[in-house]
């Protein structure tokens, strides 16, 4: 397997993307991809990218490291037995083992969604963190051990602070004793001593040992006699309180060998994670998209080579390092507009197109269109996402490239002979499936010759090879090879011909002039230097030139007016949309006025029908009228919201002849007294009966006139004067199949309140959530709402948790999960109920 990554200038990219890790290690793993040679493998690092970047945006879940170094130096000691690491370095372990642990945390609920990610931390074990909490309780930020790292050294330190203020007691009354012999009342310290300061020309008057002078001279520092067995015994102390500390030290790496895999793994796990996350921090910044890899085809939308992005971003200097003769075009960048804006370029190859062909001008980015699919199909098999909207791209098992000139006055290699020199390796390492790109195929040499090497050694690579091959050029011969061959594709770069500048965009399907001369005009060569060149010029290839000019001019015409007439088809489709959408509206508006008008006509006829019964005295018939009001009530919601339903369209009509039907009570009562207790009589248990609140349900128990209704999971008691049966009794003659198929359908009551399908619990506790929320349900399945959304925001995630409970747990809902990002994401939850 050979690749060209120098050539490529892979090393830069990958130098460009480690700059998104935020460890060393991360780094350290980015810059050191290569093409991997395991498909298994590529496709896990893919899809870890892909992972990473839906649990970001979907569920807002990701993961971050700060203030770690390479651990590998601390995990080297720890596979040597018998030592001890330092404070510090202990801390660094601690912070990677912790951040390790919060990472796994995090993906823990999301590993069915993450499973490759997953599996990184999923030997991570959670007994790690009882190490971490040990290493942070007994050495502080700093690096020093805590006073209470153990019993032993908090009672040493005491023993060395009381003999400290003793001996400082001592030698103050000593320097008291002293008089003038004391240059400064201040006890000192020398080699680790307490000592006091005494005048060099009274250094006998104090008895003791000299521990040095001062820079100037005057100040002798006497340990007193009296001090010599205090100091002593201090130094004892701070001897024992080392030993101490040794001992708590190599406790708390033992504790971290013991675990010394779990470790390995959170180190491990940390530097894979970072150098994820600096992919897909890449890919955002680059708006890249994470490559499908094919078997035999080369597919790249919008493509953008990353580096000339880059450059173009910060402002730096020309890119122009290994481009070659496309790198710059009168200081402007190769691939890019005025303005800085880069261009991208759209191209495929597959095993029916194996090889491209891309002419034209001078400096109008042939080579960068080269470079980026090279760069970008090394990117995609070392597992990186791709500057480009969408990108397939084959396993390669060979990435190979001539591009640029490499003669070499000391390697004795002229032009012509350093291509021929890599090309001849080229050929050596080819391996299928492999990727040719051949800058200025034939190059340095008389034309014909070139041009006829040129075809030679493209025609090698396709056949012999079975290679995908990208070559510029400027030869007539190779511009011929590609229009004469089916299989292969013939492109140029275009070149706007009133600038005189390239437009740097790659157009397929047609070969491209040079433009050489036009070039040289605009790179300031005299004017009769031009013209000379112009009158020298073959008149056939003056011809061929006009030809391909005038081609690439049409076809630019032909490509202006089908964007223009795509442009206009996409504007009449929103004009014709929004006409739809707007008749929409016209038609709710309509309907809702409809529905308002026959809720009015049942307030009306309710109006009308309290004010009749008040006329009547006689209590018996009083009390019949009313249930039978009632009931000649709860069918007229029905009948209406039938005719609401299947009229629609004809609204003022049934509102006016509703209204006339409703005008009097007498004219209503078209079941009797008699046929209604008749009714009565045959509601049995079992009975399918249609409620007063227009809802089907089974009749469970009946007391007296009253019966307990089972509504889907909801048991109502209704008067069974307010019951109608949904379905006849056999004995009634028995019901047509059609007969039932004209009953109308169950609609919630015109004449009940509104139902929203949202509940909002944001602030509230559980506790009157859960009533709400119970509420809320019951009102929903009793008005027919499929779907419904409960607001319970993020917060400490207690009322999330506790709304999934009630719904997992509830009889009226069907399922549910959280909203869409567009409707609160993970701050909302979508229900829907069994009806």
């Amino acid at each position: 397997m050979t690749y060209s990554l120098d050539t490529l200038e892979f090393p830069r990219l990958l130098d460009l993307v480690a700059r998104y890790a935020q460890t060393p290690m991360g780094a350290e793993r980015i810059e050191n991809l290569r093409p991997l040679t395991s498909r298994l493998e590529l496709d896990n690092a893919l899809e870890a990218i892909r992972e990473t970047i839906a649990l970001s945006e979907e569920k807002q879940v990701s993961w971050s490291f700060s203030g770690l170094d390479d651990p590998s130096d601390a995990v080297a000691l720890l596979n040597i037995q018998n030592a001890a690491l330092e404070p510090n370095t202990l801390l660094e372990m601690a912070r990677v083992c912790s951040q390790a642990l919060f990472a796994r945390s995090s993906l823990q609920p999301e590993k069915d969604n993450a499973p490759i990610l997953w599996k990184i931390v999923e030997h991570i074990p959670p007994t790690l963190l009882a190490v971490v909490e040990q290493i942070n309780k007994r050495i502080l930020p700093g690096g020093e051990i805590d006073d209470n790292a153990s019993p032993e050294l908090a009672k040493l330190r005491r023993e060395i602070n009381a003999q400290r203020q003793r001996l400082t007691k001592s030698l103050e009354s000593a320097m008291r004793a002293a008089g003038t012999a004391i240059q400064d009342e201040i006890v000192t310290i020398r080699n680790d001593r307490f000592v006091i300061p005494v005048k060099s020309d009274f250094k006998g008057k104090v008895n003791g040992v000299a521990h040095g002078f001062s820079s100037s001279g005057q100040t002798v520092y006497v340990e007193p006699l009296e001090a010599i067995e205090a100091n002593n015994e201090l130094q004892n102390l701070r001897g024992q309180e080392a030993r101490e500390v040794t001992k708590i030290l190599f406790s708390l790496t033992e504790s971290l060998r013991e675990q010394l895999p779990d470790v390995e793994s959170a180190a491990e796990a940390v530097t894979a994670l970072d150098s994820i996350r600096a992919k897909k921090e890449f890919a955002s910044k680059f708006g890249a998209a994470v490559p499908e890899i094919t078997d035999n085809e080369l597919s790249l939308i919008d493509a953008r080579h990353p580096l000339l992005e880059h450059s173009l971003k910060q402002g730096s200097p020309p890119y122009e390092e290994g481009v070659g003769e496309d790198a710059t075009g009168g200081g402007r960048r190769a691939g890019s507009l005025p303005g800085d804006e880069i261009v991208a370029n759209t191209f495929a190859i597959n095993s029916d197109h194996p090889v491209m062909i891309i002419s034209g001008a001078n400096a109008g980015g042939k080579t960068v269109v080269l470079k980026t699919a090279g760069l970008l199909s090394l990117m995609a098999i070392s597992g990186l996402p791709v500057p480009a909207t969408d990108a397939k791209i084959p396993f390669y098992r060979s990435v190979l490239a001539d591009i640029g000139d490499n003669q070499s006055i000391s390697a004795n290699l002229s032009t012509f002979s350093s291509h021929m020199s890599n090309i001849a390796g080229m050929i050596r390492g080819c391996t299928s499936p492999s990727l040719v790109l051949l800058d200025e195929a034939g190059t340095g040499t008389d034309p014909e010759e070139g041009s006829a090497l040129g075809v030679a050694i493209v025609d090698h690579f396709r056949r012999n090879c079975g290679a995908h091959v990208i070559a510029s050029t400027h030869y007539r011969g190779l511009k011929m090879y590609a229009a004469n061959d089916d299989s292969v594709i013939n492109a140029s770069v275009e070149f706007d011909e009133k600038t005189l500048r390239p437009t740097y965009k790659l157009l397929i399907g047609l070969a491209g002039a040079s433009s050489g001369i036009e070039i040289a005009h605009r790179f300031g060569i005299a004017d009769e230097v031009i013209a000379a060149a112009r009158e020298n010029l073959d008149v056939s290839a003056q011809d061929a030139e006009a030809y391909l000019r005038k081609l690439q001019n049409e076809t630019k015409i032909a490509t202006d007016l089908r964007i223009a007439l795509e442009e206009e088809r996409e504007a009449v489709a929103m004009k014709y949309a929004g006409l739809e959408v707007e008749a929409v509206k016209k038609e709710k508006a309509r309907q809702k006025e409809f529905e308002s008008q026959l809720a009015a006509a049942v307030d009306d006829f309710d109006r009308q029908s309290k004010a009749f019964l008040k006329t009547i005295e006689d209590k018996v018939l009083k009390n019949r009228l009313e249930k039978e009001r009632q009931a000649r009530k709860a069918e007229l919601n029905r009948a209406v919201l039938s005719k609401v339903s299947t009229t629609g369209t004809r609204a003022s009509s049934p509102a006016m002849s509703a209204k006339r039907e409703m005008s009097g009570l007498p004219s209503l009562n078209r079941r009797g007294g008699g046929e209604a207790a008749g009714v009565i009589e045959q509601i049995s248990i079992g009975s399918k009966v249609i409620t007063s609140f227009g809802t089907t349900g089974t009749v469970q128990r009946i007391d007296g006139d009253v019966a307990q209704v089972l509504v889907g999971s909801i048991h109502l008691r209704e008067k069974l004067s307010d019951l109608v049966l949904s379905e006849p009794p056999a004995s009634a003659g028995g019901q047509s199949r059609s007969d039932k198929a004209r009953q109308p359908p169950i609609h919630r009551p015109i004449d009940a309140p509104e139902i929203s399908a949202e509940l909002n619990l944001i602030g509230q506790t559980t506790a009157d959530a859960e009533y709400e929320l119970d509420r809320f349900l019951d009102e929903a399945y009793m008005a027919s709402i499929p779907r419904v959304r409960i607001i319970h925001g993020f917060g400490t995630g207690a009322l999330k948790n506790y709304v999934h409970h009630f719904l997992k747990n509830n009889d009226l809902v069907e399922r549910f999960d959280f909203a869409p990002e567009s409707q609160g994401g993970h701050g909302a939850t979508i229900a829907e109920l069994k009806l």
